[in-house]
Order: structure tokens, then C-alpha cells, then sequence
């Protein structure tokens, strides 16, 4: 089997671009794979269309190892989001294909399931207004759809600092998160790597009360050292590692030992081999593995894939009910959370168990997505109560 060439298809949202990439064979087969772009969709198009010629056509999509060897290294430079974000998209399609010509789920190539479903947590369920009523009445409807977890950031436009009244109103909001989930639930805290050392720590002990599960990328994650003393000083599991796009550049952090859990983008990280060997040597760390997971449904199924068949995966992100719901028709089979259990249950259908819609796809051509956490506007009411 050789891989005849490529296609590629995005799907427009107003604050991200879902690339989908579909790998076509001489014996009719074909994959699909997916990554999320955020203001770099046409340096990722630019990319594949360079790797197609250069290194995916006439490839055997059997030799993932090979193939992805190449495409990180075979053109001399130096791999980064972009370069490893294409290579995602394409390796997954791989394994799409090997498990729709053998006839079993991806998981079952990887090893075979340690789990029968992977526990979901929502996020992107807060897109309303930002006060402690509304955000009690959204976390009621989370749970009421049988989630038993979900990620927070209640910081506003908080940036390296956060004053003491902005402070009191972020504890607010998570106040009225905990009280509407009640006590069992898991209830994580994100900080998206924007704040300095001590005014991390300062907020998680504000916000320690309410017994948040982690507390997410407190500092700019290129800064190991301030990471560390942040999890020095703090009586909680951090998590952070969506941003890190190598694992080889995940050495240095489970060396640091400043995390208790990791979060690798599949679809930034280089696909499913590459993140199934990275929780390989987090379970050496004694560290747990909860994938960064804002994209579609496509990586939600590869995502779970390598849950699936991984014993120190914790829990999967979930935004495809919350954000960008309309967007769900694009893919057939798109994985589904147990109401009843608040997990993905085992997938037993060939491959990844989805299938693109292209025609659907259509229905949403590419945007000029933008995503800027710290700009007016991005959750949009202050402190006060008094909309910006």
C-alpha cells in the first residue's frame, strides 16, 4: 500500500481554525487526521503542501516511524508547532489507515485497552456571562449532561498580576462553580501560564478552599525554574505542557519534577505515537497524562485511542459540546460522553471510528481566527460587574 497524496480541509470558527487532513492510498483507503491552528493555518497548509511532495507521497502509511522521521528531520531544519502540527495530522491519518485495513480500533496496535472508557472533563462551558449566577447556572448544566469534572479559568484579563479586587471576584465565580457541582466533583483550576511566581501561589491558596484537582500552567511555560517554585509552594497537582510541542523538550520537566501531570497536544506533539511515548516515560516519572484537548472531534477519537491502551492516562479534555457545537456534523462518529458515567466509552470500530464529511466541512470555510486572552472583550465583564 503506498499513499497517493493528500487533501486538506478547514473549518472556520471565529477563534480557531480546525485543519483536517485526509491521507489517500492506491488501494482506496483513506484516513483522517485533525489539528488546531490559531493564527498559523496557512503556515500549516504551506507545510503540507511542501511534505506532500517532498516526503508523503509514495510513502507506505504502515511506516509511521519512517515517516515521521522524515518529515521532523529530512528537510535539515529544526521542527517546531508548525512542522510538528502537520506531522500530527498526517501520522494520525496513518493510523486511521492501518486500523481500517486490519479491521481493529487503533488501541489494539498500541497494545491493547488497560480501560474499558477514559473520564471526560468539559471545558469550554463558560462562554456566558461572566458573574457568579451565571457561571453557577452553566456548571448545573455541565453536570446535568452527566459530567463529573470540568477546567475553570476564572482570572479575567489578569496578567502577571492580579489586584485584590479582581482576586475577590474570581473567587467568587469558582465559589459558585463549587457550590453548584457539589463536593465530589473535579473541579480544575486553569491560570494559562500568565501569571508571575508569587501571585500564582498567592492565588492557589485563594483558591485552595475550593479543592481544585490541578492547577494549570500558572507561569509562562517557558520558564521551568518559576514552574518549579510555584509546585514548591503550592498543596496541589500542576499540570502544564500543552504548549511544548517535541517530547524530547518534555525532558527537562520531568527532571525538574515540577509537574504532576502532563498535558501534550496530540495534534501539535506529532500524533499518536509520539504522545503514546511520551506517557511512556511520564509512567517512569510516576506521572499522570491528561491531553490539552480544544479541538474537534477527530482529535478527541485519537486522543482516546491512546487513553485507551495507556495505564497512567488520568482524563481527557472535552470542548465539543460547549464550543463551536455546530461544527460537531462535520465528523461521522464523533466520540460521545457516557451521561450516565461522565467517560468516553471503549471505541471497538476500525481505525479511529470516525470519518470526515467533507460536504459538511464546506459549510464552514476558514476565518481569520483570533484568540487573544488578554485583550478587551475576552471574558468581558471586570470585577465590578460592569460589562467593558
Amino acid at each position: 500500500m503506498r499513499i497517493t497524496g493528500i487533501s486538506t480541509h478547514v473549518v472556520g470558527t471565529p477563534w480557531r481554525n480546525l485543519t483536517y487532513v485526509q491521507v489517500h492510498t492506491d488501494e482506496g483507503l483513506t484516513g483522517v487526521g485533525e489539528t488546531r491552528m490559531l493564527g498559523r493555518t496557512e503556515a500549516l497548509l504551506g507545510y503540507l503542501r511542501e511534505a506532500e511532495v517532498n516526503h508523503i507521497a509514495g510513502s507506505d502509511p504502515f511506516r509511521t516511524e519512517d515517516l515521521v522521521r522524515r518529515m521532523k528531520y529530512g528537510d535539515y531544519g529544526r521542527a517546531g508547532e508548525i512542522v510538528m502540527s502537520g506531522i500530527a495530522c498526517v501520522e494520525t491519518a496513518c493510523w486511521d489507515i492501518k486500523g481500517k485495513a486490519l479491521g481493529v480500533p487503533v488501541w489494539q496496535l498500541l497494545g491493547g485497552n488497560v480501560t474499558e472508557a477514559v473520564p471526560a472533563y468539559a471545558n469550554g462551558w463558560y462562554t456566558t456571562e461572566r458573574t457568579p449566577d451565571a457561571y453557577h447556572r452553566a456548571a448545573r448544566d455541565v453536570m446535568a449532561r452527566g459530567y463529573r469534572a470540568l477546567k475553570i479559568d476564572p482570572f479575567g484579563t489578569g496578567h502577571l498580576e492580579l489586584s485584590h479586587a479582581e482576586t475577590r471576584y474570581a473567587v467568587s465565580l469558582i465559589e459558585a462553580v463549587r457550590d453548584a457541582i457539589g463536593p465530589e466533583a473535579e473541579l480544575m483550576l486553569e491560570m494559562h501560564g500568565r501569571f508571575a511566581p508569587a501571585t500564582a501561589v498567592r492565588l492557589a491558596r485563594e483558591m485552595a478552599p475550593f479543592r481544585p484537582a490541578w492547577l494549570e500552567e500558572p507561569v509562562p511555560p517557558e520558564n521551568l525554574k518559576a514552574l518549579a517554585k510555584v509546585a514548591d509552594k503550592v498543596d496541589m497537582p500542576v499540570a502544564t505542557g500543552e504548549r511544548i510541542h517535541d517530547r524530547i523538550e518534555f525532558r527537562e520537566l520531568f527532571e525538574s519534577q515540577a509537574a504532576d501531570i502532563v498535558q501534550p497536544d496530540l495534534g501539535h506533539l506529532g500524533g499518536i505515537a509520539e504522545t503514546r511515548k511520551l506517557a511512556a516515560t511520564a509512567e517512569t516519572h510516576y506521572t499522570l497524562v491528561a491531553p490539552h484537548n480544544v479541538g474537534g472531534p477527530v482529535l478527541t477519537a485519537a486522543s482516546l485511542q491512546v487513553g485507551f491502551a495507556t495505564p497512567n492516562f488520568k482524563v481527557l479534555e472535552h470542548f465539543n459540546d460547549f464550543a463551536d457545537a455546530e461544527i460537531r456534523k462535520v465528523v461521522r462518529g464523533a466520540p460521545e460522553v457516557d451521561p450516565a458515567t461522565g467517560c468516553f466509552p471503549l471505541s471497538r470500530e476500525p481505525g479511529l471510528g470516525v470519518e470526515l464529511d467533507t460536504d459538511a466541512a464546506a459549510e464552514f470555510p476558514q476565518q481569520r481566527a483570533h484568540f487573544d486572552l488578554w485583550a478587551e472583550g475576552w471574558e468581558t465583564r471586570d470585577p465590578s460587574g460592569a460589562g467593558r
